[in-house]
């Protein structure tokens, strides 16, 4: 971010200025509001971070098995580490499960890409920090505001926020391939 480095009490700060609200001075004042805010925070961040694939917050690991097979149809678990919000793709396996935790899969050793709970705000992408702040907003406006109507406003600001991130992270990926499939051939020689 620009000049301040991004951290709880910015974001919350900036939730909170959104409902028109006076900004935390620390985390440790005796307010409702900085209650409110910092009571709602992980969860918060936590559920923002699931509902997209934000580059900042997505990493890669190779898992062993557990030592203890499964007591089901799949020969191998893996303990899904504590730090995965959301498991993006279990790379090159199309049959498992995750139950309580685990991922159980017939492969002998599997390659994971999740998005993990990033808690050094500084690496987070602007889009991300504007959809926390948003997200903040939403759950805080009724507490703060009593009002319905401010909550649905901050409800579609965050519906905007997502929508901006996706379009935006579709331009930092390369596309998506079709592999070798014969009437797309065809359609290029026509062109």
């Amino acid at each position: 971010m620009a000049d301040e480095a991004v951290s709880e009490l910015i974001i919350m700060n900036g939730a909170l200025l959104m409902l028109g609200d006076d900004p935390i001075v620390s985390l440790d004042e005796n307010t409702k509001r900085r209650k409110l805010a910092t009571g709602l925070f992980a969860t918060s961040r936590d559920a923002v971070l699931r509902m997209h694939p934000w580059n900042c917050a997505v990493k890669r690991l190779a898992l062993d098995p557990i030592a203890t097979a499964p007591v089901n149809t799949y020969a191998y678990a893996y303990t899904i580490p504590p730090e995965c919000l959301r498991i993006l793709e279990v790379e090159g396996v199309t049959d498992y499960k995750v139950e309580a935790r685990q991922i159980l899969c017939d492969e002998s050793t599997i390659y994971l890409r999740y998005i993990y709970r990033n808690v050094n705000y500084e690496t987070w992408d602007a889009l991300l920090v504007e959809s926390m702040k948003a997200y903040m907003a939403m759950l805080l406006a009724y507490p703060i505001t009593k009002s319905n109507s401010t909550r649905q406003e901050m409800q579609k600001l965050l519906t905007e926020m997502l929508k901006i991130a996706r379009a935006v992270d579709a331009q930092e990926e390369p596309g998506d391939t079709f592999g070798d499939f014969p009437l797309l051939d065809a359609r290029s020689i026509r062109a």
